[in-house]
């Protein structure tokens, strides 16, 4: 008989992974270094990172057939493969002085290892934890989130010792070895497997759990109304999210009056709500599901948008602050159990993979957006009140998204009275 793994352990072996990979995160704390150093200017710099996320929804959309197929402890290895060598090269690129290799390293390679780094866990994940696929992939993705308080200060505290290249040289040979041997414990469950008490719950009644609307492969998701429902908005939280991350701290100083050590460390406490509510909605959304989480965060952001430029209190302006980063982190965590809740697991990994092309287009448009705004008003203001219009169309798409679950649960209740959609909490 096959031993069945600890799905805990594989739990533990994704968050690995994802630590690994979210310091890309950390990488505003080679900026001024860089600057210093080569005298290269803020934009040329930043723009390794914008390369680096595009190449990470690309990649996890093209690369989620070969996780799909190959499973996850490949994938994971050819993650770290792919991660490590573009960190590395990174520490060749600014050896040579070379902006190009930069890019080529960090952002094309090291790009397309945080894609398949990202999706090749975290579907996994989902299929262990049928019961709990919010707290699961919460776990996950939070690591992600929290990476930067980690390799941010170490990143910072050898290139004060060693140098920027030496740097980039140890992290990459760092990142490699704990994404290789997180990947060896990644596996997907035995066929028919089911935690224990599942099936037994299910069938006496004393647990509702709720069934996947529907077991799609990806081409037959993405031709799905409720596919790009969801794509919608998960590229308007992330495009509004990606923004604030970039301004939050001359926005406070413009609005609130606080000073530049004050807004400094508001950006760093940032980091920490970021990561926190992608375990906290992801975990609420088991129990009261994840339609009215998604629901939820467009609510809670519509109203702190439109209030954030009228927030000169300093203590009020970063509780909206705050709570508008706790609904982008959540987003992040949510989405891949609400794949698996609308589309079922056949798929999970290509599905999220083309969910996440939201991801790369919204790490391009999000910057240029709020960039050509504050030019042409001078001020955060419009830009907090379009954000705000923007959030109130994600609304009225997960108000639409819920009527159509709705709808296709009705329809499947009539053809089975046994099944129990995803709706029930919707």
């Amino acid at each position: 008989m096959q031993k069945v793994k600890n799905r805990w352990l594989i739990a533990a072996s994704a968050v690995g992974i994802h630590i690994s990979i979210g310091s890309a995160y950390a990488w505003s704390v080679f900026t001024n270094p860089m600057v210093n150093q080569y005298g290269w200017d803020t934009t040329q710099i930043s723009l390794a990172f914008s390369i680096a996320i595009f190449f990470l929804g690309t990649s996890a959309a093209f690369m989620g057939r070969f996780v799909e197929k190959q499973g996850p402890r490949k994938s994971a290895m050819l993650a770290a493969t792919f991660f490590g060598v573009g960190v590395a090269g990174s520490g060749l690129a600014t050896s040579f002085e070379s902006l190009a290799l930069l890019y080529l390293f960090y952002g094309v390679i090291g790009g397309t290892g945080l894609g398949i780094g990202y999706i090749a866990p975290v579907s996994t994940l989902v299929k262990w934890f049928p019961d709990r696929r919010g707290l699961a992939t919460g776990l996950a993705i939070m690591g992600f989130g929290f990476a930067a308080l980690l390799s941010g200060p170490a990143a910072a505290g050898l290139i004060e010792s060693v140098g920027i290249s030496s740097t980039f040289y140890i992290l990459g040979i760092i990142y490699f070895v704990v994404m290789i041997l997180s990947a060896q414990y990644l596996a997907p469950p035995p066929e028919g497997w089911a935690p224990k008490g599942f099936i037994e719950s299910q069938q006496n009644g004393t647990k509702k759990i709720k069934a996947d609307l529907s077991q799609l492969t990806a081409n037959e998701a993405v031709k799905t109304r409720r596919f790009w429902m969801l794509w919608v908005m998960l590229f308007i939280n992330i495009t509004c999210g990606i923004a604030i991350l970039a301004v939050a701290s001359p926005m406070a100083q413009e609005i609130t009056g606080m000073t530049a050590i004050a807004a400094a460390a508001m950006v760093g406490v940032l980091g920490l709500f970021n990561g926190a509510g992608r375990l906290g909605w992801a975990s609420l959304s088991d129990y009261i599901g994840r339609p009215n989480v998604y629901t939820a965060f467009f609510v809670i952001q519509v109203i702190a948008f439109f209030a954030l430029p009228y927030a000169t209190n300093p203590i009020l302006f970063q509780i909206l602050l705050f709570s508008i980063l706790t609904c982008y982190g959540g987003g992040f965590a949510s989405v891949p159990a609400y794949i698996g809740d609308l589309f079922g697991t056949k798929q999970l990994g290509a599905i999220h993979g083309y969910i996440l092309t939201a991801w790369a287009l919204a790490g391009v448009v999000g910057p240029i957006l709020l960039s050509r705004i504050y030019d042409l008003t001078n001020s955060y203001n419009m830009t907090m009140t379009i954000f705000g219009v923007l959030f109130a169309v994600a609304l009225f798409v997960s108000i639409w998204i819920r009527a159509d679950i709705r709808r296709l649960q009705q329809n499947q209740a009539k053809r089975d009275p046994q099944v129990s959609g995803v709706a029930s909490k919707a």
